[in-house]
């Protein structure tokens, strides 16, 4: 007896083979995407923001066209270093509206202004309390966290360390969060000795709470006047644990900038790219977070 075979017959059980090496294909795949994949939410850390700052207010015109390239701005809640008035004030819900975050300043003092630790404890209280008056006068909610603009660099005096302490706590017992604006620029104590700003407040066990904006622009690692589509990450200026880092300063020091792969302005100053005629010239920060300050709620 002839047994005749349909073709369709002997490719049925080849096409179910076919199935299930492709089934087990996906599912390895899987696994193994799954094990060297980040949690979504570690993704999202990942990323950096560009924001910028500078003493001046720029002018209502002008910070609608820096939203183009910034997610977030300095805002001071005092007269910055060397002014007499501040042209920031009264400026926020302006700036909220734009979609911008922020970096609130308050000025600090000299060192030669903390004498004592009597003194330091005094001026710590007073300027803290000028700045959280001066935050809730512009509408900055408490959580806000208010960055103390030190101009010191390498090891702060005892008085400068018991000012700080100060400053925190009273923020705090206010509802407000305590940062500094610090150098990470290392500064040679000894020949075999450096030490940052950054560094020096860290060492503080009652600092430890304190939240870093880093400044240093030396070349490198900072890259000196760019607007990279995927910044670099704080903790790339060398301050580990910087929540910001400002890694460009307008004017440019030579000496610092000068093997810098992105360059300056012939005059020196750094410029947003959708400033072509040059007309406010800027600090450029990056964070991870596009409000740093969280002061846009």
């Amino acid at each position: 007896m002839t047994v005749i075979t349909h073709t369709n017959d002997l490719r049925k059980p080849l096409i179910r083979t076919l199935l299930v090496f492709v089934f087990l294909a996906a599912a390895i795949l899987m696994a193994l995407d799954a094990t060297t994949r980040l949690p979504r939410s570690a993704e999202n850390t990942s990323r950096s923001y560009l924001g910028f700052d500078r003493n001046d207010y720029p002018g209502d015109a002008a910070m609608k066209l820096l939203r183009h390239d910034f997610a977030f701005t300095s805002y001071w809640l005092s007269p910055p270093p060397g002014e007499k008035r501040n042209t920031w004030k009264g400026k926020r819900e302006r700036l909220v509206s734009h979609g911008f975050g922020f970096l609130v300043l308050y000025r600090g003092p000299d060192n030669s202004e903390l004498k004592t630790e009597t003194d330091a404890a005094r001026k710590g209280t007073q300027d803290a309390n000028a700045a959280v008056a001066g935050a809730r006068e512009e509408g900055f909610a408490p959580g806000t966290i208010i960055f103390l603009d030190i101009e010191e660099g390498g090891r702060l005096s005892p008085t400068y360390h018991k000012y700080v302490g100060v400053w925190l706590e009273e923020l705090k017992r206010a509802g407000f969060r305590a940062g500094v604006y610090c150098s990470g620029i290392p500064v040679k104590e000894e020949a075999a000795v450096t030490i940052t700003t950054a560094e020096d407040i860290r060492n503080q066990a009652t600092l430890q709470e304190i939240v870093i904006w880093a400044f240093n622009d030396v070349c490198p690692p900072s890259p000196g006047c760019g607007f990279p589509r995927n910044p670099p990450a704080p903790s790339a200026s060398r301050v580990s644990d910087a929540a910001v880092w400002q890694f460009a300063q307008s004017p440019r020091r030579k000496e610092r900038t000068a093997l810098c792969q992105s360059k300056y302005a012939p005059d020196g100053n750094c410029y947003a790219p959708g400033d072509t005629a040059h007309k406010w010239f800027l600090d450029v920060n990056v964070a991870t977070s596009p409000d740093p300050s969280q002061g846009a709620k």
